[in-house]
């Protein structure tokens, strides 16, 4: 047994008042989805743009799905978030001869992109030759301004949930809350000055300009299509019915089958939860690894299509972590499709 003050830092628990995460050592996390929807949403709100032909504005937030979180490893930040991004808009003429409604969607605003490279897709339910300058216009000035507020959101979330997510180190304490209106001021000195508000306000600003952010882990995108020759409703069953489950991974499977449900499977290899269920057409899950770090997930989306002779199955994976892209990729293979296959007889084809 090490002496005291001399073992592992790591783990010394009694050199922080409240025995908390020793030198940040340890993975926190603090779920920033909430906040996120809310700071989303009322930024979309304020989209709207105007020139000599007329104008347009986003007028409704009609899907907003995804997550985010802030993480502290060794006391850098790492922040994770993936939306995907719905808006309805209306658009018209100055004149008042013309107008029109269309929708925007914003399918990866993710950490893995800057507000520069997020995609922003802009369609209009009825187009004619006037029509057309509106969306013109929502794709040009409208596509900025969103970008402008993506941009927002992003800043706002790292500044927000850098509060309090670095504790201080063993050799220092956290500094006390001064009541409002009362400045203690040193013994020895009764000519100091209590700092002005506004320099305390300076001060944090460079302290958050300083703040390390730290290295995100690296990640891969993956997708796999694949066939199988059932209905669409079959394949939807087989990923969503504990039994048909336990069936083709011949193990254990707990399963809650809702929107925020939990599932563990591969006697608890693999973890996560139910992001979202739309019957027959997709499925989106937050999924790890076990053997991933501490509070990573990906987000998993199968997408169903039905065909004349099979359903396609689309899987899309963002947030693997570059060096078990591979390992990742196999097992999808070799763990659900064939043991699907082998299991329901889907690889052999229907007459």
């Amino acid at each position: 047994m090490a002496k005291w003050g001399e073992g592992d830092p790591r783990w010394i628990v009694e050199e922080r008042a409240d025995a908390t995460n020793v030198n940040n050592w340890h993975w926190t996390e603090r779920d920033a989805s909430t906040w996120s929807k809310d700071r989303l949403k009322e930024l979309f709100m304020q989209v709207k743009v105007e020139d000599d032909i007329g104008e347009c504005e986003v007028t409704e937030v009609s899907t907003l799905t995804g997550e985010a979180t802030a993480n502290n490893r060794k006391g850098k930040l790492i922040f994770f978030y993936e939306w995907d991004v719905k808006l309805e808009w209306k658009g018209i003429m100055k004149d008042g001869s013309s107008d029109v409604k269309g929708k925007v969607h914003i399918p990866n605003l993710s950490d893995e992109n800057g507000a520069d490279d997020i995609d922003i897709n802009v369609t209009m339910k009825k187009e004619t030759k006037e029509t057309r300058l509106l969306k013109d216009l929502m794709r040009s000035k409208g596509a900025a301004l969103i970008r402008d507020q993506l941009q927002q959101y992003i800043d706002g979330l790292k500044k927000e949930f850098s509060q309090g997510m670095i504790l201080p180190p063993k050799d220092k304490t956290d500094s006390p809350v001064t009541p409002v209106n009362k400045v203690k001021s040193p013994p020895d000195n009764k000519d100091v000055k209590p700092v002005p508000s506004a320099q305390k306000d300076l001060t944090a600003a460079q302290n958050m300009k300083n703040l390390s952010l730290g290295v995100k882990l690296e990640t891969q995108k993956l997708v796999i299509k694949e066939e199988f020759k059932c209905s669409v409703d079959d394949l939807f069953e087989t990923f969503t019915d504990p039994q048909r489950v336990r069936a083709f991974t011949r193990s254990d499977a707990q399963m809650e089958v809702e929107i925020g449900g939990k599932f563990t499977l591969f006697n608890g290899n693999v973890s996560g939860e139910f992001v979202s269920l739309d019957r027959g057409k997709q499925i989106i899950q937050r999924w790890r690894y076990k053997s991933w770090p501490d509070a990573h997930f990906s987000t998993v989306t199968m997408d169903f299509t039905q065909k004349p002779d099979c359903t396609e199955l689309k899987l899309t994976q963002t947030g693997v972590p570059k060096s078990d892209y591979e390992r990742t990729k196999e097992g999808w293979k070799n763990y659900y499709w064939r043991g699907i296959n082998m299991t329901f007889g889907f690889g052999a084809r229907l007459f």
